[in-house]
């Protein structure tokens, strides 16, 4: 079990430093317009906030690799950062797009569960 909540914690940190590429760096490009259906125009003009928005998604997935790097003293680094995330993700799949319900939201969820057992067991 603790190899597989590792595991699923590194996906979930992996994830959201491909959120940070997506949004800092190609928010305006054609992949990135793709995810997330922007126009070019959408895109120029809310490159910025995507910009910051993607920093921040860079700051989860330091958390969440700071607490794989702590090992089993990791447990309530790994806890609050993927907390942070389901909560992230649940706001933005009420706000935003119902799919980052799956995409985010669900991971961290799982993540948290198996974080959580592996700590009883």
């Amino acid at each position: 079990m603790t190899v597989l909540a590792a595991v699923i914690v590194g996906l979930v940190a992996l994830l959201h430093i491909y959120f940070l590429v997506l949004e800092m760096f190609l928010w305006d490009k054609p992949a990135g317009m793709r995810a997330f259906g922007q126009t070019p125009e959408r895109a120029a003009a809310t490159k910025v906030l995507a910009a910051n928005q993607g920093l921040y998604n860079g700051f989860l997935a330091a958390g969440l690799l700071w607490g794989l790097w702590l090992g089993p003293e990791g447990f309530g680094v790994k806890v609050f950062f993927l907390g942070c995330v389901l909560v992230a993700g649940l706001y933005g799949a009420a706000t935003a797009s119902r799919k980052i319900l799956y995409v985010q939201a669900l991971p961290a969820a799982v993540g948290l569960v198996l974080v959580y057992l592996t700590r009883a067991g």
